[in-house]
């Protein structure tokens, strides 16, 4: 059984896209923690008038990339980054996976999954968003690593078979079923099934420290940092 803590923060690289920018105290610290940081090309001018701070150490301690087709940098900021930028310009993939894919080329887990963290790959274009909570799925199964979305609300994790989640009581969870048949579990308000709908395992509550659930298939639970008011 797969245990999984979403208030974790460790991880072996982290992805920046160009959605929302973090701002809760959890993405943040995932941010500002990055062993490695791989920003999607639009995201590295985000960073830039963001956290221009945190980009400058990153960019001196020599862990920070860039990468993309690059058609959302300036001619001036494709001057200052074009040591650590690596444009990619085929069009199968979206800049998240390319990003995805130059993490994996890179990062040594030393025989186990490797763990990839997400920041601002949700909010702003809703379109976006829906596109990169499903590829959390592909990324787990094809890829074969550990990963995590945060976003300024909570964390989506993509996840399969039976597995263990660290909570507290009042925390918001929802289930979103990709491919289980059966789908069960024990620390929920309402216990799961084996959903045919995306919305049918949303607005779920923990009840206790830990949620279990036992499954045989792939699904993409999102948890809060916060217990409901």
């Amino acid at each position: 059984m797969e245990r999984y803590d979403a208030l974790s923060t460790a991880c072996d690289a982290v992805i920046l896209a160009n959605g929302q920018f973090p701002r809760h105290r959890v993405p943040t610290r995932v941010l500002e923690e990055a062993k490695l940081l791989v920003c999607c090309d639009g995201a590295l001018a985000t960073l830039h008038r963001e956290r221009p701070e945190l980009e400058a150490r990153l960019l001196s301690e020599g862990r920070l990339l860039a990468t993309g087709d690059g058609d959302s940098l300036s001619p001036a900021l494709r001057e200052r980054y074009g040591a650590i930028f690596r444009q990619v310009y085929e069009q199968d993939d979206n800049d998240l996976t390319k990003a995805t894919r130059l993490v994996l080329s890179l990062v040594k887990s030393a025989g186990r999954q490797p763990v990839v963290a997400y920041l601002g790959a949700t909010g702003l274009r809703e379109d976006h968003t829906i596109g990169n909570v499903s590829l959390l799925r592909r990324y787990r199964a094809d890829f074969g690593i550990r990963a995590a979305m945060y976003t300024d609300y909570g964390c989506f994790t993509p996840v399969v078979g039976d597995a263990m989640f660290a909570t507290a009581r009042g925390l918001q969870m929802s289930i979103f079923n990709c491919s289980c048949s059966r789908l069960g579990s024990d620390g929920l308000r309402w216990p799961c099934r084996p959903f045919r709908e995306w919305w049918e395992g949303t607005l779920n509550e923990c009840i206790g420290s830990e949620v279990r659930f036992r499954a045989d298939g792939q699904y993409i639970v999102y948890l809060t940092y916060e217990a409901k008011s």
